[in-house]
């Protein structure tokens, strides 16, 4: 039996709106596509100036939205550490990145990306954060 998120898709992007307003400087090149227990898609539209860098926060965005549909609104969850494996320049277009979390304890989570453009990988990532303590 599989656990219930305890963020929807919704509650996500109200909390982020509230809390990372910063996320859509550019606009709203980032929207999330569906939420589950200790997962998340999203996608990103197709900015020229921010490929590489908007490809890492995309996948840490992901990552974060998947640790707090297992643990709930906690904004101090931090990265505390990203690797990113950039495996083929994406072609111009929208970018998909499916998150879910490999382990959650009580105070580290740890995760992995797989960002696609169209049908084909173009990058992998792992991180691992940070939950505060009641």
């Amino acid at each position: 039996m599989s656990k219930e998120a305890k963020m929807d898709r919704d509650d996500v992007e109200a909390f982020l709106d509230r809390e990372f307003p910063q996320l859509h400087h550019l606009g709203r090149l980032f929207s999330v596509e569906s939420v589950g227990f200790g997962a998340c898609r999203m996608q990103m539209a197709y900015h020229e100036s921010q490929l590489r860098p908007s490809m890492m926060t995309l996948a840490d965005v992901a990552l974060y939205i998947a640790v707090l549909s297992a643990i709930g609104p906690v904004a101090l969850a931090v990265t505390t550490n990203f690797s990113i494996n950039f495996l083929r320049k994406p072609q111009p277009g929208e970018l998909i990145v499916d998150a879910s979390l490999l382990k959650l304890g009580k105070r580290l989570a740890v995760g992995e990306a797989r960002i696609l453009s169209g049908d084909e990988l173009v990058a992998h990532v792992t991180a691992t954060y940070s939950i505060p303590g009641p």
